[in-house]
């Protein structure tokens, strides 16, 4: 079995959640899903899960975090291109979504900008051309020695 990754977030309206991910791309899988969660699937390894407050709190003894006041964590999803990048922020602030919640990062090499879910949980679609951003570090490792 491949190794995958389950991202968990406390949603407060699970069906306003599901709709926003599914609207930056994610499909929902109703074989994992019901009346306290959704398992909305990035890609082959991927997925969030996406659960009611009273089932999260559950899993976890801790107080669940206000995401609108208290940085929890940060998920960079990598994009094919600076129009892709575009793209999924744009989807997200019309699903409902706070767009744009720093500055773009804007080099050649590459390409990110940040949104927030409705629950304040913060995203940051990015783009890399690897091999521009590592010629860029060695540069900068060769000014530096």
């Amino acid at each position: 079995m491949a190794k995958m990754v389950f991202i968990n977030l406390p949603v407060t309206d699970l069906a306003r959640s599901t709709r926003f991910y599914e609207a930056i791309g994610c499909e929902r899988n109703a074989q994992f899903s019901n009346d306290q969660a959704a398992m909305l699937v990035w890609s082959d390894t991927i997925a969030f899960m996406l659960l009611t407050h009273d089932f999260y709190a559950s899993f976890t003894p801790k107080p669940i975090a206000d995401a609108h006041a208290t940085s929890e964590v940060l998920i960079c999803l990598s994009r094919d291109s600076r129009a892709e990048v575009d793209a999924i922020t744009e989807a997200a602030v019309a699903a409902g979504g706070r767009g744009d919640i720093r500055p773009a990062q804007d080099m050649p090499f590459m390409y990110g900008r940040s949104f927030e879910d409705p629950d304040g949980h913060i995203f940051e679609p990015m783009w890399m051309d690897v091999a521009a951003a590592t010629g860029a570090i060695h540069a900068d490792d060769s000014v530096a020695a």
